[in-house]
């Protein structure tokens, strides 16, 4: 059994003092009182006087090392006893040269393979638990937010077809001129969901306005698109609102 240490540092490596200053600040705030994370550099030792990371370089592997928590680049914070490992050293240096082939230094990806990816495979070979989840959070965070930002685009179309098909529905509705009848609304495109009742559709949009939803009042894609509904209903509407007028 040998025991496996994560060492973690700040990443002050910007080449200018006010940034590292900053990532310092960052670190302070967000780890130390708050508790979230931070902006973290890590390495593994394991067997002898020597940790182990990864970094960007432009041929060859990126997995490097040096002394424990003496990496010139970055400063240095703590270092945290994660388990002791079964594997001899025999095995440790066979994982390390698995590593090394399998992460080259132009892989290298500062949301989604970076030093704290690495150190959690390293754990994971050497059977013990991975870094703690604040040491990567933010890249963790600003990788997810990646994925998040592809999609962005085509989830705000499909919710506004949504919301403009509902308030169609919830005009026809309220103009009571199909109170009891299937409506058949237009399916947001590529969309193959079955047509709905107007009383589903209408208590569905009451739904988005007692959360906080209000109508647009810019000349968007969805005030655009309301403005397709049929005049007949829009006439309905302002008939009712007149006779409303005149009985008050």
């Amino acid at each position: 059994m040998k025991e496996v240490v994560l060492h973690v540092y700040d990443v002050t490596n910007s080449g200018s003092e006010k940034t590292n200053n900053t990532i310092l600040q960052i670190n302070r705030i967000f780890k130390d009182r708050i508790g979230l994370g931070g902006i973290f550099h890590s390495a593994i030792q394991v067997y002898g006087e020597e940790e182990w990371s990864f970094g960007f370089c432009e041929h060859g592997s990126g997995v490097f090392s040096c002394p424990p928590g003496r990496n010139p680049m970055y400063t240095y914070r703590e270092c945290i006893i994660l388990g002791e490992t079964n594997c001899s050293i025999f095995k440790v240096n066979q994982i390390l040269r698995e590593l090394s082939q399998a992460w080259p230094g132009q892989s290298y990806d500062l949301l989604s393979k970076n030093c704290n990816h690495f150190c959690d495979a390293f754990c994971e070979m050497l059977g013990v638990p991975k870094i703690p989840g604040w040491v990567n959070r933010f890249a963790n965070a600003g990788d997810t937010a990646v994925v998040v930002a592809g999609n962005a685009a085509f989830r705000l179309r499909q919710a506004k077809a949504e919301i403009v098909t509902a308030s169609k529905v919830a005009y026809r509705f309220m103009a009571g001129l199909a109170p009891n009848s299937q409506a058949t609304p237009e399916p947001p495109s590529n969309s193959n969901r079955s047509t709905a009742s107007p009383r589903f559709q209408g208590a569905w949009f009451k739904n988005i306005v007692s959360i906080g939803a209000k109508p647009s009042t810019s000349n968007s894609e969805v005030s655009d698109e309301t403005d397709d509904v049929p005049l007949h209903c829009k006439k309905s509407e302002e008939l009712l609102n007149h006779s409303s007028k005149q009985n008050s």
